[in-house]
Order: structure tokens, then sequence, then C-alpha cells
């Protein structure tokens, strides 16, 4: 059958079929702006692309976004989609459709906000990791329009864990991050994207496994779905407050175990540096 007449007979068949029956030259229009309807074919080469090049430069946030897309279907964006729609506070974001971006969200009013709040932390967290509302890339492998938004909140909504938590946008802080998210959200990505646990240093990996995945998952676990929270409403909340109603225990401060294990190493190679000074003293 030529390929004309292949399209037409596919155009003929009634759209709930169409649409599954479409190819890499046979492609239906998308279903929002930047939507890039995929086969299954080429969702399962998109999963595993994106995931050995995320895992090669963990900091490729474009292929972490889309392993997180190609990975969420058929089941996973949908099931955090029912958790929001089960929730009164998920039904209005899912309704308002509110976005993070630097047009929504005025930083340089957020930093005069009182200490301790979302909204001061966020910012400081922003400006102390050098990033900013904008890294986050648009969704666009995901069909239905609602999850696609799903999936958009999410990833937005991301660094608000980072703030409430305090853990850095370093690999170790990130992979506890994903810990957490992946225990409360059950979405793959966040996952699969600890297998970057291998380019821990050995001191870092122990830590990991000692201290900041044990408080992952069981935090995650505990903890209400952070999907629902509605923070632009909770800008003006204190840090901790909010914490203990979303039942998150703050982690120990990695930046503070970090600081702290440097200058341990400063202070040991002082004291053998003086030693060595003594003993060749001695000597003369």
């Amino acid at each position: 059958m030529s390929s004309p007449a292949l399209s037409t007979r596919i155009l003929a068949l009634p759209p709930s079929i169409r649409a599954r029956a479409f190819s890499a030259l046979n492609r239906p229009q998308p279903n929002y702006p930047g939507h890039v309807p995929l086969t299954w074919l080429e969702r399962g080469a998109l999963a595993v692309g994106s995931a050995f090049g995320s895992l090669r430069d963990p900091y490729r946030h474009d292929l972490i976004a889309s392993l997180g897309e190609a990975t969420a279907k058929p089941y996973f964006v949908a099931r955090l989609r029912r958790a929001m729609l089960e929730n009164a506070t998920g039904r209005r974001i899912l309704r308002d459709k509110p976005r993070i971006t630097s047009q929504t969200i005025r930083l340089e009013e957020l930093r005069k906000m009182p200490e301790n709040t979302v909204g001061r932390a966020y910012a400081a967290w922003l400006d102390r990791e050098g990033v900013t509302p904008d890294t986050r890339d648009q969704v666009r492998y995901i069909d239905d329009p609602e999850e696609a938004y799903v999936m958009q909140r999410y990833r937005e909504t991301h660094d608000f864990t980072h703030a409430i938590t305090g853990l850095p946008v370093i690999i170790e802080g990130e992979l506890a991050v994903k810990a957490f998210e992946f225990a409360n959200t059950l979405l793959p990505m966040t996952a699969l994207s600890l297998v970057a646990i291998v380019r821990l240093k050995p001191i870092e990996r122990r830590r990991f496994f000692e201290i900041y995945l044990p408080w992952a998952v069981r935090n995650g676990i505990k903890a209400e779905e952070v999907v629902n929270v509605y923070w632009e409403e909770e800008l003006e909340t204190d840090v901790d407050v909010l914490r203990e109603r979303l039942g998150i225990e703050k982690p120990p401060d990695l930046r503070e175990i970090r600081k702290a294990l440097r200058d341990q190493k400063k202070a040991e190679k002082a004291a053998r540096e003086a030693q060595e000074i003594m003993g060749a003293a001695r000597d003369v």
C-alpha cells in the first residue's frame, strides 16, 4: 500500500484509534504549544538516551527533563494527577494552573520578606545556588495537556523543596532531594537519577547512605504530597511551620557538614606540617 493511501486510511479512523496509529512519518497535531507526540519506540529511545546522557553529565537539565517525561507514562504522572484531584488544594492548582517564572515570582520582593519565611528562603536559596525560576525546561513529550501541566508544576516547584530542606544543588544534595521526591511522588525519573551515586566520592557515598537516604525515604513516605502545596500562597509562611504542617524533618545541614570536614582536613594538614618542621629543627 502506498504511503498516501495508508495516510488516507489512518485519517479516516476515529480520533481515539487514529492517535494510536501514527508513526514517526505521520504525526497528529500537537495537543498544546510545544507538544511533540512520540511513538512508543521513540519514547523508549528517548528514555534510554537521556538516561545515559544525564548519568555522564548530571547537570544537563534538558536530559533529566526528557528522562522524566519519557518514563512518566503510562502510570506515574496520571497517579500524580489523581493525587491532586483528590486534594482540595491540588484541585485548585489544577484549575488555576499557576506558573513559577521570574515574571510571576518577584524575587526582589521575596528578598525583602522577614527571615525564615518561605519566600525569603526560596529567594535566598536561588541567589546562593546561582539559579533562577526560568531554568526549568518546558514539558514537551507528555500527550495529555493536564498531565503535562502536572509535570511542569512538579518541575517548577522542585526548587521550593530544595529551599525548605536547605539541600544545595551539588550532586550529593540533589540526590537527597531526588530520593525524597521518589518516595513522595513515585516518579521513576527521581529514582533513576540516583544512579549518579556512582559519581560520589567514597566519603560522600557513605554519608549519603548513612544520613541522607534514610532521611529522604522516611520523610518522603510520611510527608504530605508536596505537589499539592500552593507555594504562591505560602510565601509569607514560616518555613518551620510549613515543614511541620507537611510532616518534613529538616535534614542535617550538608554545607556545614562539608565545611567541618574541610576544616578538619586543614587542621590535620597544618598539624602534620608543624610536626615536620619541628622534626627538621631537631635534626639540625
